[in-house]
């Protein structure tokens, strides 16, 4: 949201007040419209950066009136500095606003009436007295004493990190890491601050540090600078990168000398900070987690194919036949061999696109293990892919996360090396989404005596996370690997199918364009919509998903028609399209971009605690007025999220491609523009397409895709799992 139009401008003043509601604020650049009851006369509203103000509390400001267009009168911020509430009602407001944790409304009432204008001095220093009031025992008053400090240490950092930029949703997370040493640790530590509180970037502890006076060139400084590195390589994919590059890169971030960056690094590596691999005459630098988590990886392999399989006496070539009568049809070579190769090898991999029968064999080869009595498991990186694995195979299948248990009080997973998995035979679908780190967990928790089949499409976009884990291990040949080449009947009466395999064989042509809605026959599967303009394909990309999809094919567009766009910002970017699809479909209830009541939503981040996970979809039911907290239902999952954790959501009419990895959604919308030609890559277009289940649409225009399927982007990652592989197995 931007800041509203003014229409005349006023002479500048100072006015003090209360704050009484806030009515819009932007995590990312502090703008605030809020009401504002001042010292004398009627409520008005106020806006402008105000960084960490909270209902309840007195500020005093400085700014000029102005006339608005459409909301009239209101104060424009300049600056402004604010105090915790002296008087009976601004304290009511401000315990009563849900800030402080186990005060509500009805709470703040009582304990005002009971203390007063002594009621913040009683919890900071005689908070036993809270149990003078009528419904506080001795647990409440322990954590209304606990939340109040913790909500001290929180107005302190958000007043010490406002001119950094620093959302109020980081501060929360600076200040359950350090609590109360929150400041102290700012001040004289900056750069720790940014290695183990996620989302506080180097930047951002660059600006603390210089304004603190630390060294351009000290230890401290160039160390973070080194290790922030390697984890924006990390964030592209990287498990590793070459000695070289990275001191290239880090000395052109850190702006000092070459040989002060190359002797840090000598000194990070030798105290073990970092690792090193040398392979092939190259050195390789590691971060110690994916330098761990590939040596997991490589012994687990080595455990798997070296012990002997705990499968009763199957007969591979009978089994098979048992299953094609089972099935009612017979299968293709192919499909016959990659049953048994599962059957026969320790680990296996089957690979192929859409069309090409995994799902057969998926279902064949459960019959038979079902048969048998085998223990087996089925398990995927999202929870989307689960449901389709179960619908497939009528056997149970669940998420990665879920499979292994994780633990949020002890911070990792149940199912470990000490503690594997009850199983005998697992297979784990959209292995191509399998980064480093959750491969060696998972492998970790597989006893040595049972089978792995990993199911996946290697044309696929690689992993979100770093790695390149089922390509490196089909590269190894430590594993027996089924490609599936063909494509069956019934997929090749599908243009999905078709135009995709079409994609991979650089047939640059796609569906016949058309330049009007009455032009596309439904009766296909997948079309293309002539738009060049941006706007116009925003426009065109809405209407689809709003009135033509649903009226049409009787599409749910908030649950069925997903919007996968190349590019986040720009005309054609994914915001662009998450805002024209929320006010189109939200109404009067859409607060341009704010996420709301009916919304539909994606995690952008792993939340163990409440086991949702980066690419998991849901949809706002309701947000409380008191608390701000959102109930959110995750495919049929209600989870409640707390204000600090809500900026780990991201409207999703529209996502990247990326994220929608391992989902398969009824329809799919794919703006297509010379203008993404930055990120336009065959691998991108291909996963796109092979998203959608009955419908795909693309919308822009035909050179972007020719752009896309001629430009062979093989994903470029560099790691140090495959030589590790190619060394210890």
């Amino acid at each position: 949201m931007s800041p509203p139009r003014q229409e005349s401008r006023g002479p500048e003043i100072t006015l003090s007040g209360v704050v009484e509601r806030i009515l819009w604020l932007d995590e990312d650049t502090f703008f605030t419209i809020a009401e504002l009851s001042p010292e004398t006369g009627d409520k008005i509203t106020i806006l402008g950066n105000l960084s960490g103000v909270q209902c309840g509390e007195t500020v005093e400001l400085v700014g000029f009136w102005e006339r608005h267009h459409q909301h009239g009168a209101q104060l424009r911020v300049k600056s402004f500095t604010s105090r915790l509430p002296s008087s009976v009602h601004g304290i009511r407001k401000y315990l009563g606003s849900g800030l402080v944790k186990g005060v509500g409304k009805t709470y703040a009432e009582k304990i005002v009436a009971k203390f007063g204008v002594r009621t913040f001095d009683i919890i900071s220093n005689q908070s036993a007295r809270l149990r003078e009031v009528e419904g506080i025992g001795p647990g409440r008053a322990k954590s209304i004493k606990a939340a109040w400090e913790e909500q001290k240490a929180l107005r302190e950092v958000m007043v010490f990190l406002q001119t950094y930029g620093v959302t109020n949703a980081l501060c929360l997370r600076i200040v359950k890491a350090y609590g109360n040493d929150a400041k102290k640790i700012l001040m004289n530590e900056p750069y720790r601050v940014c290695r183990e509180v996620e989302g506080v970037g180097f930047k951002t502890a660059d600006k603390i540090a210089r304004n603190l006076g630390l060294p351009t060139a000290g230890p401290q400084r160039v160390d973070a600078g080194i290790m922030h590195t390697l984890e924006e390589l990390e964030g592209e994919g990287h498990s590793a990168f070459p000695e070289v590059g990275l001191l290239e890169k880090a000395t052109a971030l850190l702006e000092v000398d070459y040989s002060i960056v190359q002797d840090r690094l000598k000194v990070l590596i030798k105290e073990n900070s970092v690792c090193l691999l040398e392979t092939n005459g190259v050195r390789l630098i590691q971060l110690r987690a994916q330098e761990n988590a590939e040596r997991s990886i490589t012994a687990s392999l080595r455990r798997l194919t070296n012990t002997p399989s705990n499968l009763p006496p199957i007969i591979a070539d009978k089994a098979v036949a048992w299953a094609q009568e089972r099935a009612g049809f017979t299968f293709s070579e192919a499909q016959g061999q990659a049953v048994m190769m599962a059957l026969k090898n320790k680990v296996s991999i089957l690979t192929g696109g859409p069309g090409t029968g995994k799902t057969t064999i998926l279902k064949a080869l459960c019959d038979i293990l079902v048969a048998k009595r085998v223990k087996i498991l089925l398990g995927a990186p999202t929870g989307r892919a689960a449901k389709r694995m179960h619908e497939a195979t009528r056997v149970a299948a669940s998420t990665i996360h879920r499979l292994l248990k994780f633990d949020p009080s002890a911070g990792g997973f149940t199912a470990n090396t000490d503690n594997p998995l009850s199983v005998d035979f697992i297979i784990i679908d959209e292995s191509s989404m399998l980064d480093t780190k959750l491969a060696a967990a998972l492998l970790r928790a597989i006893p040595g005596t049972a089978h792995l089949l990993l199911v996946g499409d290697v044309n696929q976009l690689p992993s979100v996370g770093a790695g390149n884990v089922l390509s490196d291990i089909i590269q190894s040949n430590v594993a027996a690997v089924t490609r599936l080449d063909s494509v069956f009947r019934q997929g090749a009466r599908s243009g999905i199918v078709t135009i995709a395999h079409g994609i991979l064989h650089s047939d640059a042509h796609p569906p016949h364009p058309v330049e009007e809605f009455d032009k596309l026959d439904f009766t296909q599967d997948i079309h293309f919509l002539r738009v060049d303009d941006p706007e116009k394909c925003v426009q065109k990309v809405t209407q689809l998903c709003c009135e033509i999809l649903p009226n049409k094919l009787r599409l749910d567009p908030l649950r069925d028609i997903q919007v996968l766009a190349p590019m986040h910002k720009g005309t054609g970017g994914i915001q662009a399209f998450n805002q024209a699809l929320q006010e189109k479909l939200r109404g009067p209830h859409a607060q341009a971009g704010r996420i709301t009541t009916g919304d539909k939503v994606i995690q952008t981040r792993n939340n163990y605690d409440k086991l949702i996970f980066n690419g998991d979809f849901g949809v706002v039911l309701e947000i409380q007025p008191e608390t701000g907290n959102m109930l959110i239902d995750f495919d049929g999952t209600r989870v409640e999220f707390e204000r600090s954790e809500q900026s780990d959501l991201q409207l999703a009419y529209a996502v990247s491609i990326h994220k929608s990895q391992g989902s398969e959604f009824p329809a799919v919308v794919i703006p297509l523009l010379r203008q993404h030609s930055i990120m336009l890559a065959r691998n991108l277009i291909y996963t796109a397409i092979t998203r959608g289940r009955k419908q795909v649409i693309l919308v822009g225009d035909p050179t972007a895709y020719a752009m896309a399927v001629r430009n062979i982007s093989d994903s470029g990652r560099i790691t140090g799992l495959l030589p590790r592989l190619k060394e210890e197995i």
